[in-house]
């Protein structure tokens, strides 16, 4: 059974700091491009960052550049999202996903960050 599970959202003040993780099982972790998502109320989902199988490759979108990093451990099947000096307009529901070459894809249920003072 295929499985994407987010953890380690919540709340936090502006400028605070959150590491998301996304522990996958039930597929080759490793041959999978691992990204992740976010969609705050009212607004459409966003891809927020994307990392290469093997990890030397990583994407962001630019108004995370310079705070959020993504990474990934796969002997752990888990991909990290480490989100630094966060902002109230970060607040969303984060979702990870798994692509593979062929177009086969998934997705978790997502994890609440909220950004709030």
């Amino acid at each position: 059974q295929v499985q994407l599970v987010e953890s380690g959202g919540g709340l936090v003040q502006p400028g605070g700091s959150l590491r998301l993780s996304c522990g996958a099982s039930g597929f080759t972790f490793s041959s999978y491009v691992m990204s992740w998502y976010r969609q705050g109320p009212g607004k459409e989902r966003e891809l927020v960052a994307t990392i290469s199988t093997a990890g030397g490759r990583r994407n962001y979108t630019d108004s995370v550049k310079g705070r959020f990093t993504i990474s990934r451990d796969n002997a752990k099947n888990t991909v990290y999202l480490q989100m630094n000096s966060l902002k109230p307009e970060d607040t969303a529901v984060y979702y990870c996903k798994a692509d593979r070459s062929d177009g086969r894809q998934y997705w978790g249920q997502g994890t609440q960050v909220t950004v709030s003072s």
